[in-house]
């Protein structure tokens, strides 16, 4: 029996489909990486991500969903997740300045849940989570540096698609109903402002601009969706779901 709200149990769903994800990004780019510790960061983050998913998939079965579908077995149009992470064109720059504001909005999702029985759950994930957002940082302040035009580029159209995931800027706490209905501790325009604040602070002292960035994107609910937490009708690849679901092993599985 669900004693979450439909809005919760989405907002759950999100968060973890986005983690499912992550986890697939970090594993096709963990060998990709400028450096051995690259390597090490992403494969890290992925086997992380893994034992988040387990967690947050269990809770979300409590809640009545069905745990095959949350593991993949669905259509890339039911996948939640945040929609920088559908595809990941470029170089190892574009890479970082994806996951990176992918990690961090699924976590800032995660820390503005306020119900006691998640509360050692979202303690440990919060302690994993700490060191993947410091390496992120890290190494974005260093690709600033060395690749401003690449790094900005990509920033410009992954920060806005974070902040559509996050939620739409008039969910206040007159509005937002997942903190209406006592699930989070915050609203969703706190949690957005909180985001943009990090961003504009990590690069106001590289060759990076953001002054071209979309902050404002989602600023209403009329084009976003509550489900799917976007404002696009993208999707991960058919590909990916294969991949993600385990499809392919399932004889294996089988015996």
């Amino acid at each position: 029996m669900s004693d979450w709200s439909a809005e919760a149990i989405d907002y759950v769903q999100a968060v973890t489909d986005t983690k499912l994800v992550l986890s697939q990004r970090y594993s096709q780019w963990s060998l990709a990486g400028d450096t051995l510790e690259d390597t090490i960061g992403g494969s890290s983050a992925a086997q992380d991500e893994i034992g988040h998913i387990r967690q947050l998939a269990n809770e979300l079965e409590d809640q009545g969903r069905d745990m095959e579908w949350i593991r993949g077995a669905r259509d890339p149009e039911e996948f939640a997740n945040a929609a920088c992470l559908d595809a990941i064109d470029g170089d190892w720059a574009a890479f970082m300045a994806t996951v990176g504001p992918a990690d961090r909005a699924a976590w800032y999702l995660l820390d503005a849940i306020d119900q006691e029985d998640l509360e050692g759950l979202l303690t440990k994930i919060g302690e994993d989570e700490y060191f993947h957002l410091e390496y992120h940082d890290a190494r974005l302040e260093t690709l600033a540096e060395e690749k401003p035009e690449e790094i900005q580029a990509a920033l410009e159209e992954t920060l806005p698609q974070a902040l559509a995931f996050i939620g739409p800027q008039s969910y206040d706490e007159e509005t937002d109903p997942v903190y209406q209905a006592g699930f989070t501790n915050r609203p969703v325009a706190e949690i957005r402002e909180a985001f943009a604040a990090h961003y504009r602070d990590l690069f106001a002292d590289t060759p990076v601009s953001l002054e071209n960035v979309d902050w404002d994107v989602a600023a209403d609910d009329d084009e976003w969706d509550a489900t799917r937490r976007r404002v696009d009708d993208g999707a991960i690849a058919e590909e990916d779901v294969s991949q993600i679901s385990g499809e392919r092993n399932e004889l294996y599985a089988m015996n």
